[in-house]
This record gives C-alpha cells, structure tokens and sequence, in this order.
C-alpha cells in the first residue's frame, strides 16, 4: 500500500471553491488517490432546485421534465456558468437563436478555469435554464436546444 501525500494547497482550493459554489461536496480522484471535501453548510445556502425564469411562467408554459432532460445541454462539471464572456456583455446565445454545433454557448468556470460549453448539434435555442454567474452542478440542464 502505498503513502498517501497531503497535498494542503489543493484542500484549500477545493474548500474555497465550495464557498465560492455554494456547493457542500467535493471529490477529486487522480492516479488512484481520491480527496473528498465536504463542508457543514446551512440547508439556506442550497442551490435553488427549479430556476427563476421557469418560476415566473405558467405551470402549462414549463416543458415538461422529460422534455427538458432530452432536449437540454448538461453541465459537463461543477462550477459557476457564465452566459457571457465578460460581466454585463452580449449573451452568447438568447431564446430564439440558431446555433450550429460546436459554437460556444456558455462557459463554465472551475477551479479559475474558464471551459467554453459548444452546442451538441445545430437547432434552436428554446429556453435558458439558468442565470449569468449561477453556481450549477454535473449533469445539471442549462439550456434547450431543439
């Protein structure tokens, strides 16, 4: 069996960015060691399960939730989502917008990196599901594209 390093910079990090997140779990495993963080944080710091624009429409508006899980792009990784490439600038994509595939129409920022998110597929934008600056988590929908 072989020692496991500590390495505390890196816990530190990861702490941080669960502050930063609002997230209360972290995992990070490579090359077969496996470092888990997890933070004691209040039930008010929860990320908000449905997002506001869907809130404030009409219940027979909302796609249904088979509807979103087929037609949505998931978040690839935890982070906070930007829907534009700097703070206040044009969105890389609005409702009502042709997109073709592999056009960046958000990016996700982890760990002080920014990933550019592309669209799987040519289509539509149908709905944005979640905010500018919003922490969002693996496998999360972000947006509709038909």
């Amino acid at each position: 069996m072989s020692k496991f390093d500590i390495d505390e910079a890196l816990i530190r990090k990861l702490g941080s960015l669960l502050k930063e997140t609002g997230l209360t779990e972290l995992e990070l495993e490579k090359d077969g060691q496996r470092i888990r963080v997890t933070s004691q944080a209040a039930p008010a710091t929860v990320v908000h399960a449905a997002p506001v624009a869907n809130v404030a429409a009409p219940a027979a508006a909302a796609p249904a939730k088979a509807e979103i899980a087929k037609n949505a792009l998931t978040s690839p990784m935890v982070g906070t989502a930007y829907l534009s490439s700097e703070p206040g600038g044009t969105p890389f994509v609005k409702v009502g917008d042709k997109v073709a595939k592999g056009q960046t129409v958000l990016i996700i920022e982890a760990m002080k990196v920014m990933n550019p998110i592309a669209a799987p597929a040519n289509g539509v934008v149908k709905d944005v599901l979640i905010h500018d600056a919003q922490p969002v988590e693996f496998g999360e929908p972000l947006i509709v594209i038909e």
